[in-house]
């Protein structure tokens, strides 16, 4: 079987404040999740979890914050000047990463088929 070639993303929140990148395999898909918060955001995120070593964080000016509720395992990162939210740490995972793919440039989450993850019932 043949393997896919990795792929090098790049990304954001909406005033470049937070940036990052990563490679993985062609993004064909995403994940939704139905949690409180998630269903509020409405997010795409990758179907996929990232280590942290391979999700490499650029932050300008302390611009970086984090929400935490439940039991605090999960992460949810977003930029204090925009709001944006450019990725998670998981709750499946602690100390992974799912990344909001609306925020990856060029790819159009309108068009991109997902699954739901039912995090309301955890």
């Amino acid at each position: 079987m043949k393997k896919e070639v990795e792929v090098q993303y790049r990304g954001g929140c909406h005033c470049g404040a937070v940036r990052f990148e990563f490679a993985s395999e062609p993004i064909a898909s995403g994940l939704r999740c139905n949690c409180s918060l998630c269903r509020r955001k409405g997010a795409v995120m990758t179907a996929f979890v990232l280590a942290p070593e391979e999700l490499n964080i650029e932050v300008k000016n302390n611009a970086l914050a984090t929400y935490e509720f439940g039991g605090q395992v999960a992460k949810h990162h977003f930029c204090k000047v925009c709001g944006i939210y450019p990725f998670h740490q998981t709750l499946r995972k602690p100390g992974h990463y799912r990344v909001n793919l609306g925020c990856v440039d060029g790819i159009d989450t309108t068009h991109l088929p997902f699954e739901v993850f039912d995090g309301a019932s955890l």
